[in-house]
């Protein structure tokens, strides 16, 4: 049984979220990786941390030159996650 069916998850709502996935850049899955390996699972400590590399202050983890598509990125994925009320963590398989 997967993570998804203990979950007791909508076949109809998982295949959404599968296809949603399948669209994903490989920049997007990469964010969502490290948002379960580096920053505990939440969105919140990666942004702040860019939005701190960005302005000078100390951060964690450099991601990349490309800070504010990043933002971007996790600002879109945040949103799909609440609407969807996911984690696309169990979604996307880890390299």
């Amino acid at each position: 049984m997967s993570e998804k069916e203990k979950k007791g998850e909508n076949p109809a709502i998982s295949g959404e979220i599968s296809d949603f996935v399948a669209t994903l850049s490989e920049e997007s899955k990469m964010l969502v990786v490290l948002k379960r390996q580096l920053y505990g699972g939440t969105w919140e400590p990666m942004l702040e941390d860019l939005q701190n590399r960005l302005s000078g202050s100390p951060y964690i983890f450099k991601l990349a030159n490309r800070i504010q598509d990043d933002i971007k990125r996790i600002e879109e994925l945040l949103e799909f996650e609440r609407v969807k009320n996911v984690d696309l963590a169990d979604y996307v398989e880890m390299p």
